[in-house]
């Protein structure tokens, strides 16, 4: 989030990294259109032009001792109190620039990610205005926020609800147990960390979404009301100022020839299957997928990863994993019968390059929000499997509300069918329902294009995000 406050050129920035990789939140981020839309468009002349050019500053965490013994929210409150205060008395280290005094000075805003919300409290404290950053949709933003009402409605564990309704003002309804995993049991200490989630986000002074209202505009809109806040809490101004997708990829050999391999294909005429960098199959759904890709009949061009570990195990489930061995996890034969027509990439494929290619026609996809965004902006129609995480409700939402996607059956099962596989991705490439999804898309990916325009939702929002900063 520093990255775009930065891309004003009006706002000094530093970035307070506590990790290096979250999946979906990834540090290197590119927003090339936020910045020129805000250069060069109606809203990109700013107070304080005399700050242009100056850098965004890294700074280092601090040391592990400064916090206290304990463990968990109390921990994380105690050492971003002493991290502000230090930069609020100067103790922080920050690089001097010759042409400007503002390095020295105490932090004016403070935007931290959904996840360590719990120092938007610390903040206020020090009277620092705190903002925060959700990387996912509005449609989350609201069940998270949602999430104390829903706990005071029953008793019950959404896991032990099976297929009752669950109900959250502004977006579909959906049966509980499609809710995030780690919300299942109510007893878990996951549970119970999301649960204290929703005070914090509703006492910072906004949060800002990686998403643009046009493509959710119920959801934003009951959040912006108060429909999503819990009784006797403030409701904190939204701003959409996505979609935030990566401008480019990291280049590899493999990426160069997999897409090589798409420009002698027709266009619209390859299905592409990529489920993330976290998601893993079992060797027997692998293989079960390699049947049905086969019987289909349809170009493909597929990203293969080696089969799960144990997940029980914290230590071996952040392993790196070893490359595939294809002849061992795929049918006997199945590289060669499917050689022209199909291709399989080892681990890694550049997605945003590859949903780019005029050859691909349509995208088996996780639900991963940074997914579904690239997807959307590449205006590809979405056959969904979601695997973990939020992405069981993204699946509804993409389904049900915005009619992007079809979801595959038995993916709540231990196994999808082969024939699931074949059937759906026919019906993808060659029915009717299959061109209706894309012309969907289609429009949506011109939302997204328009929100990111000079004068456009996005970088409307944003621009006056920041000139509200710029002028506390």
């Amino acid at each position: 989030m520093a990255c775009l406050v930065q891309v004003h050129q009006s706002l000094p920035g530093s970035l307070l990294r506590a990790w290096q990789n979250l999946g979906r939140s990834r540090p290197r981020r590119h927003h090339r259109h936020h910045q020129a839309a805000l250069r060069h468009g109606r809203y990109g002349a700013f107070p304080g032009r005399r700050h242009r050019g100056q850098p965004l500053h890294l700074l280092p965490l601090p040391p592990a001792c400064r916090a206290p013994a304990r463990r968990g929210r109390p921990r994380l409150q105690s050492a971003a109190r002493d991290f502000l205060a230090d930069m609020q008395d100067n103790k922080v280290y920050m690089p001097t620039d010759k042409k400007s005094n503002n390095f020295g000075a105490s932090p004016a805003i403070l935007v931290v990610d959904f996840f360590c919300s719990v120092t938007v409290d610390v903040a206020t404290e020090l009277g620092i205005p705190a903002y925060c950053f959700f990387i996912c949709c509005a449609e989350t933003l609201a069940i998270f926020l949602y999430l104390p009402v829903l706990h005071a409605q029953s008793t019950a564990s959404f896991r032990d609800m099976g297929a009752e309704i669950v109900r959250v003002p502004g977006i579909p309804s959906f049966p509980a147990m499609h809710c995030f995993k780690p919300l299942m049991d109510r007893h878990d200490v996951a549970y119970r960390a999301f649960l204290r989630v929703s005070p914090y986000l509703c006492r910072s002074q906004g949060i800002i979404v990686n998403t643009f209202r046009s493509l959710e505009p119920r959801p934003a809109d009951a959040i912006s009301v108060g429909l999503c806040t819990p009784p006797g809490l403030p409701t904190p101004p939204v701003y959409c100022i996505g979609p935030l997708i990566k401008a480019e990829e990291v280049g590899v050999k493999r990426s160069r020839e997999c897409l090589a391999w798409l420009d002698t294909h027709p266009k619209a005429s390859v299905v592409f299957l990529c489920f993330g960098s976290r998601s893993l199959f079992s060797a027997n759904q692998t293989r079960e997928l390699a049947i049905g890709l086969e019987a289909s009949g349809k170009r493909f061009l597929w990203v293969v990863r080696s089969p799960r570990r144990d997940i029980n195990d914290p230590v071996k489930k952040l392993d790196k994993l070893p490359e595939p061995d294809l002849d061992a996890l795929l049918p006997e034969g199945f590289l060669e019968r499917t050689k022209g027509t199909g291709l399989v990439v080892k681990s890694w494929a550049p997605q945003r390059d590859v949903l780019a290619q005029d050859a691909v026609g349509a995208f088996v996809t996780h639900c991963g929000w940074n997914s579904v965004l690239e997807t959307v902006m590449a205006g590809m129609p979405m056959l969904a499997w979601p695997l973990y995480a939020e992405q069981r409700v993204n699946r509804v939402f993409l389904e049900k509300e915005l009619g992007l996607a079809v979801a595959v059956e038995g993916y709540d099962k231990e196994v999808v069918q082969a024939d699931e596989v074949a059937s759906k991705m026919r019906w993808m490439m060659e029915s009717d329902g299959g061109r209706v999804l894309r012309e969907r898309t289609l429009a949506a990916m011109r939302l997204g294009k328009e929100a990111l325009i000079p004068g456009g939702e996005s970088v409307v929002t944003l621009t006056q995000l920041v000139e509200s900063w710029m002028a506390s």
